[in-house]
This record gives C-alpha cells, structure tokens and sequence, in this order.
C-alpha cells in the first residue's frame, strides 16, 4: 500500500563537503543513507528518518543538516499536523499509534510559573563554598515521636523504635527504566553513577541480574510490577528500597509489552521467562482491587524482607491522587511516588500518553496538602516524577512537597538520547533504548556513567547555590515550604491548588 504520509524530517547533503565516507550510511539504523557505487553518491530516504541526529553529529566533514520538514499541510487550527498524519498511519495499519518518551503536548508548565526566593538584609544569604550545606536526604516513614531517656551518666538514650531510612547524599534518584526497555550498558551506567554519588536507581519492572545484585543492590530500588518479573525473596533482599508499581505517569491505567525480539537470554534469565517471548504486564495488579490488598502486599514484602527495608508505591497523578495517596499511607507504605502526566515511557499509546493523568505539580502539592491536612505526612516520604528538567524544577518540587524526585529522561539525554521518541522501535542509533547489540556497542557505559556523575554533581552544586541564596543550610528545611514560591501568570485556582501566592503578595 502506498503510503501518503509527509517525511518529518529534510535530510539536506551539502554534495561539495560530503566525502563519501558513509558514516552516516553504518550509522543509521533505519536506513536513511544509501550509497550508490555506480553514481558514487549516497542518496537519502526521508521518510524513514526519525530526526535522532546521530548522522549529523558524527558527519566527519558537517556536510549534513537534518531539521523539521517545512513543507507542510494546508495550516488549519482544528486538524493540525499531528491529527492529520496520525489518522493516516491509523488508516494504512489498522492499529494503536505508539510513541516513546514523555509527554510533548503544550499543556502548561508549571515549574515554568514559579519563582524563588531570595534573602536580602535581614534574612542573610548562605555562601555553599565557605559553610556547610546539607543535602542528605533520608527516604522512609519518619516516627510520631521521640523518646528519650538519660543513663546514669546523663548521656541521652533512644528509646522509640524507628523505621528502616535509607540515606542519600542529594535528592536526585534515577527513574524506574528496566534491563529490556533500555540496553544493558545504559543500565549498568545509571546504577555505577547512583553508587558513585551515593544515591539511587530504580531497576524497573524488569528485575536486578543475580550478577549485579551483589555490586549495586546497595544503590537499588527494585520494582514489584504487575508482572512479578524476576520477583523472589533474593531480589527483594538484595535492594535497598522496595517499589510496588501501581502505576506510570505516560500511561496510567495500562500494563507494560516488551516485544519478544527484546527479550535475550539474559534479559529471559533476569525477568524469569522464555527467551524471544512478549514480557507482558497487566494493567491492573491482580491481588490488588482494594486498600486492603495493597496492605497485604506491602507487609507481605516487609516480611519477606524481615522489616529491614522501605517499602514504595508508585501511582501515576490521576484526578483523585491525593486520596489514594492518603490510602496508600495508611495501609502501611513508607514512600508514595508519584508519576505526572510528562513522565517518559519506551513505549505507550499516543492517546493515552497525551491525554489520560494531570501535571505531577498539581498532583505534588495536592497530595503533600492532604497528608499534612490529615497529620500522617511524617509517616511517609514524597518522591516526586514526570518532566523534571533541571535543578530548579527539582528544588521547586522540594518546597511543594517532595522529599526527593525522580529524574529519567534527563538522564537519558545526559546519555546521548536527542528524544526522537522512536524508543519503541529498539532502533536507537544511540544504543539507549535498543537490544540491538551493533547498537548498543555504541554507547560506553564507563563515559556514560562520567556524564551521569556530573549531571548530579553540576545539579546538586545548583541547588546548594539556590537554597544559599534562601538562607538556607539543609534541603529538608525546604521541604514543603511554600513561603519560598511565588506565582507568575497563573490563574486563582491554580495558586489554590498549588498553595502558593502570587508574586508581589
């Protein structure tokens, strides 16, 4: 069938730079590039081109320029181009439009609407270089109180009994991207990078290899899915943090696919299931349809685990988050994550990605709201996901209410990702999202893991700066603390929900 859908991208080769290397030719998995010997000349096929830029960047002589095509349809405000391509794809196949990475729909965001404060005369700044800035951050169920005794000697003694906390040096934790989602080299370069800098990668729904959970357990959150991949009592020990996975920001209310072309042998041996088949996830978790159930479960894993380790439920920021938050907190869980409706995905329906959920700022501040309204939010910490991009909407998500964040697809871009949202098709020319092995040869986990580094490093330094200037010494001072926000341009009932004033109030 012959396609009538317009190339998204113009592949323009400047023939008088162009050596006839064929770079761009081996370095396209979707073959874009092909060269004619007889002619000697490499010709191009646009309609395959995904817009990566792998070509371009490793073009030895800058003879190609890869940029949105400009011809275009008729402009209409109504049936704009994506409506249009879309309802074309849907009539030649006959199937679901899917799309990888997060949400890129111009819904508002908000991080972009609120300012920080600074210090100024009576409140004095904070210089990070020359005094102590503490950004350790402690993830678990905090107690109602503290009781103390004194010995014989006047030296304090504890006498409450405390829950598992784990600790970590800055409040930036790596986002849930599972061993088949992305290639083993991105895998283990985001959990060298958390035990490097003393923080955490969640190993998503599909397990930790009984190889790595010995070196990097210590730095892990591991993942209870609908699926069970690769859940038994060694897994679940081997962790530092356990997380249900109710549900994800780009697709709530829907179940995870790995096609089976994904799924290697050690891909097969981790998440305990044959090699070369479709890992599929349900929807629902099938022993949970009630806040009874998920307290089972939690304690079942609390056991299973000797109560030694925290235990995390991750929703996607639905319209009544902020109730089922408060469940989630009373049926025993130490951490609630929530997903907003921006999180990435390696693969998802278009429909569900950009219309089902809300923005995790609204869902954020709503929730911290409700657990402090009700007086348990002691009894749990916030991790907070779904389109952070920089240090500042991290540190603004802090004085909304997170204890920490989530950080996912920054780190893939730190990586190497141009987000092409192609994720799906495991034909990443960068070697992220692919199992593809000439391609996943192409990403070196010992570079990737130094640019992981240093996007903590380079993050965690800005957030000392910003709370310096504040006046404050410790991130969990910030917590929560709105009085450092301002609104700008944003409507009554946004900075209701948001709990916070507009600028100049």
């Amino acid at each position: 069938m012959y396609s009538y859908l317009l190339p998204e991208f113009t592949v323009k080769r400047l023939e008088d730079r162009c050596i006839r290397c064929r770079v761009c030719e081996r370095q396209c998995a979707n073959q874009v590039h092909e060269y004619d010997g007889e002619l000697d000349r490499l010709f191009t096929t646009e309609e395959a081109c995904v817009g990566c830029q792998r070509c371009v960047v490793l073009c030895p002589t800058n003879a190609l320029h890869v940029q949105p095509r400009t011809a275009d349809y008729r402009p209409n405000c109504s049936w704009t181009r994506d409506k249009l391509q879309n309802l074309k794809k849907q009539a030649e196949t006959g199937g679901v439009v899917l799309t990888g990475s997060g949400n890129d729909r111009p819904y508002r965001i908000y991080w972009d609407h609120l300012v920080l404060n600074a210090s100024q005369v009576t409140n004095p700044s904070i210089d990070p270089l020359r005094e102590p800035m503490e950004l350790k951050t402690f993830l678990g169920k905090k107690p109602d109180t503290l009781q103390v005794t004194y010995d014989n000697d006047g030296l304090p003694r504890l006498e409450s009994g405390l829950h598992p906390n784990v600790p970590i040096s800055t409040p930036l934790v790596f986002s849930a991207m599972s061993l088949g989602a992305i290639s083993y080299p991105a895998y283990k370069s985001l959990a060298t990078a958390a035990r490097e800098f003393g923080t955490l990668f969640n190993t998503g729904e599909g397990g930790l290899p009984a190889h790595m959970r010995e070196e990097f357990g210590v730095s892990a959150i591991v993942q209870c899915a609908s699926g069970r991949f690769g859940v038994d009592p060694e897994y679940l020990n081997s962790a530092r943090i356990i997380e249900i996975k109710i549900g994800q920001g780009a697709k709530p209310g829907i179940g995870g696919h790995l096609p089976g072309e994904k799924v290697s042998a050690d891909i097969a041996r981790t998440r305990m299931i044959p090699q070369g088949t479709d890992a599929l996830s349900p929807a629902p978790q099938h022993d949970i349809y009630s806040i009874e159930d998920l307290s089972m479960l939690i304690y079942a894993l609390k056991e299973t685990t000797n109560y030694e380790k925290p235990v995390s439920v991750k929703i996607a920021a639905v319209h009544n988050v902020a109730a089922i938050a408060s469940g989630i907190v009373r049926a025993g869980a130490d951490i609630v994550a929530i997903d907003g409706i921006r999180g990435g995905t390696g693969a998802a329906p278009l429909a569900t990605r950009d219309n089902v959920g809300i923005p995790m700022e609204l869902a954020l501040a709503a929730v911290d709201k409700r657990l402090r309204d009700e007086g348990i939010r002691h009894k749990c910490s916030i991790l907070a996901a779904g389109g952070i991009r920089c240090s500042t909407d991290a540190i603004k998500a802090i004085a909304l209410g997170a204890d920490a964040v989530y950080i996912g697809t920054a780190a893939l871009v730190a990586m190497g990702c141009t987000l092409c949202h192609k994720c799906y098709t495991g034909k990443c020319n960068w070697g992220i999202c692919t199992q593809n092995p000439y391609l996943t040869k192409r990403l070196n986990p010992e570079i990737a893991t130094r640019k992981l580094v240093n996007l903590l490093k380079s993050w965690s330094h800005e957030i000392q700066e910003l709370l310096g200037g504040m006046g404050i010494n410790a991130i969990e001072s910030l917590r929560g603390n709105r009085d450092h926000l301002r609104g700008v341009g944003l409507e009554a009932w946004e900075l209701d929900v948001l709990g916070v004033k507009g600028a100049g109030e």
